[in-house]
């Protein structure tokens, strides 16, 4: 691939969980930990939300180092402070998109169609797409040139009906995201709940869970240093 070595974080911009009063967000450890293995990987990361500005976050864990060195990276809190959106991202400048999860994403990843489209081009432009649990509700609506979604036919993870029975939100999210993603044609799998577990399929990379981040920052350095 002749475009440069950068990666590009999505996150929801949607702050509300449901009727419940309860706020939510971009999941902090999902984005912080694929950031480290990226960034340690030779790769830059950007970010980009679905409305821009100031992404609600969900989550945070600051005796993590992890994440407190992720908000404490001036890069990164140049941009968070301020995201793009969809549409001011040039697909052609990133080897890759990672759906960061984090409740808020059920509500505003699917059916956008700016985010869509960056992935799309990135994917047949021969770049890799990536999800990490609630992430994969970015995936669900991608459809490429021909027509077809995606994730038909690929193994995935995503956060699992029984982890969402477990978080007690099955009633609230707008839709299940492990059956959303076997209605596209993908064939789910899963671990114990919230055990780690990523799945590669080609240049699909996916983890279920919080968990998952790590492996899922791992298994896609692994699928962009293979495809040079």
């Amino acid at each position: 691939m002749t475009r440069t070595h950068a990666v590009l974080l999505a996150l929801t911009s949607h702050d509300k969980l449901g009727d419940t009063g309860r706020r939510t967000g971009f999941y902090l450890s999902e984005a912080a930990h694929p950031w480290r293995v990226l960034t340690e990987g030779g790769y830059r990361v950007d970010l980009v939300s679905v409305e821009g500005g100031r992404p609600p976050v969900d989550g945070q864990d600051l005796s993590d180092p992890v994440q407190q060195a992720f908000l404490d990276d001036p890069r990164m809190a140049e941009q968070l402070a301020d995201t793009r959106s969809p549409r001011d991202i040039d697909p052609a400048d990133y080897d890759a998109i990672l759906y960061v999860g984090g409740h808020g994403t059920m509500w505003d990843f699917p059916a956008n169609i700016d985010l869509a489209g960056i992935a799309r081009d990135i994917w047949e432009a021969g770049g890799a797409v990536a999800a990490v649990c609630h992430g994969p509700a970015g995936l669900v609506d991608i459809t490429l040139s021909d027509g077809s979604y995606l994730i038909s036919g690929k193994n995935v993870a995503g956060f699992s009906n029984a982890e969402e029975q477990a978080v007690g939100l099955s009633d609230v999210v707008p839709f299940h995201l492990q059956t959303k993603l076997e209605e596209r044609g993908a064939r789910h799998t899963s671990a114990d709940n919230f055990e780690p577990h990523i799945v590669t399929d080609g240049r699909l990379v996916t983890g279920q869970n919080p968990a998952s981040a790590t492996g899922v920052g791992q298994a896609l350095a692994q699928v962009l240093d293979s495809l040079g």
